[in-house]
């Protein structure tokens, strides 16, 4: 089985199954998971150095920092679905 991978900028890639949610890091809810996830060292940053546009919640309590918008995030995921790929029973 095949992993679906989203392309999160700067040759950085996430496993699409696992990804929970993806928000804006604004809020003070966000603020205080991506502290927590640097406190217990279950955070990551794929950023490479520019701003933090979106929080990527995964499964196993692990936060990713990424530098593209959530509503990029969405439209890239919503393509490899749209492709016949996001459902795990991809063939390669």
């Amino acid at each position: 089985m095949a992993a679906d991978l989203i392309h999160v900028g700067f040759d950085n890639y996430l496993t699409l199954d696992r990804v929970l949610a993806v928000a804006s890091p604004g809020s003070a809810p966000m603020k205080r998971m991506i502290q927590r996830g640097k406190e217990q060292n279950r955070t990551i940053d794929l950023t490479s150095g520019r701003r933090t546009k979106a929080v990527v919640v995964m499964d196993d309590d692990w936060v990713s920092l990424i530098a593209i918008t959530p509503e990029t995030f969405s439209r890239r995921a919503s393509s490899l679905r749209a492709a016949g790929r996001g459902d795990g029973a991809s063939e390669r």
